[in-house]
């Protein structure tokens, strides 16, 4: 891709992302997420392969439905109140029509089918952005909204992610699939308490972008694709595969490290709303997604291949380790005891 072409779209998704979320007027928010729709796009099809031309138009045409329905949401709210400020969305109409389409912009369930494809079809880095900086300004707009929003409503879909996030990366074998879904569930985790404590939801997912770039980088470094070649990586870098069984721990949420701050603080919060019923749902449907973590985890660095791989061996390895990829390990697995320090500054 050339130079400059890749800088402009930076920019541009940079530019976007900003807009968006200082914007007072939803016609400066809706601006902010096409410019974030069109400058994307060509970093997905960068490839020029048609796997990466069918993600990019799938990204596309869904991003497209999401932001004319949330343009007409907002339209619609004016016509009936005569206000363009986000924070004043009451028309009822008006409000479903949001959650409808910021759902399709996260791929919250049931509006969660264009996702993993366009994830597998997408680069590493590219899939990076996509589960991290592109979710930026959908869910600024939900936090803005939240007091607006259907309690129920958000409640069901919160659940359905997370069931659906478990089931479906049982069967996986591509790691990109894999993080699709476990984005899917996460988004799930944040969605529930969002309408109870917004403060929350924002730190759910500053910590999901910590520990998914965190393994998006590390994957990176070491090629790895799917699970065949993930068992045979622990010979390139040993000690950042190590470090990777620690960081897919960390995202499926178990106690000593970083990703089980976030869905302790979900379910004491809503044990304090009085939804303990719920709480206990959704944090029997982290077991799912906590299996396929532990044998991401298990392929990474406890197992050897049966058999001889078909895959072509690469003998000389870049063995650099860039900082960035180190620190966010680092934070990914042990930011739990800095807890303290957030519920002060919280």
């Amino acid at each position: 891709m050339n130079p400059q072409a890749k800088m402009i779209s930076i920019i541009s998704l940079l530019l976007g992302t900003t807009i968006t979320i200082s914007s007072n007027h939803w016609m400066m928010a809706w601006t902010g997420l096409e410019i974030n729709t069109l400058a994307i796009i060509p970093l997905i099809s960068k490839s020029h392969h048609p796997r990466a031309i069918e993600a990019a138009t799938k990204y596309f045409l869904t991003q497209a439905a999401a932001s004319t329905l949330l343009l007409f949401s907002s339209m619609t709210n004016a016509w009936f109140t005569g206000q363009w400020d986000i924070t004043q969305l009451t028309h009822p109409v008006s409000c479903l029509l949001l959650t409808t389409a910021i759902s399709i912009k996260l791929g919250l369930t049931p509006f969660h089918f264009w996702f993993p494809e366009v994830l597998q079809g997408s680069s590493l880095t590219t899939g990076l952005l996509l589960a991290t900086l592109m979710k930026f300004p959908p869910t600024a707009l939900f936090i803005l909204t939240s007091s607006s929003l259907n309690p129920t409503l958000l409640t069901t879909m919160a659940i359905a992610s997370a069931a659906l996030g478990g089931w479906m990366g049982l069967n996986q074998t591509q790691i990109r699939k894999v993080l699709a879904f476990s984005s899917i569930s996460h988004l799930g985790w944040m969605t529930i308490v969002i309408l109870y404590n917004p403060k929350l939801t924002l730190l759910t997912f500053y910590l999901y972008c910590l520990m998914t770039s965190a393994i998006f980088l590390t994957l990176n470094t070491t090629k790895i694709m799917n699970l065949a070649t993930m068992m045979t990586a622990w010979t390139k870098i040993p000690p950042l595969t190590a470090t990777l069984m620690l960081t897919l721990l960390s995202l499926a949420g178990l106690p000593p490290l970083t990703g089980f701050l976030p869905k302790w603080l979900i379910i004491q919060e809503l044990t304090k709303q009085e939804m303990t019923p719920v709480a206990t749902i959704i944090a029997l449907l982290s077991l799912l997604g906590l299996f396929f973590y532990l044998r991401l985890a298990y392929c990474a660095t406890i197992t050897l291949p049966p058999n001889s791989s078909n895959h072509m061996k690469q003998w000389q390895t870049n063995k650099s380790v860039r900082i960035p990829t180190t620190t966010l390990i680092s934070l990914s697995i042990m930011l739990l005891p800095l807890s303290p320090m957030i519920f002060t500054a919280t």
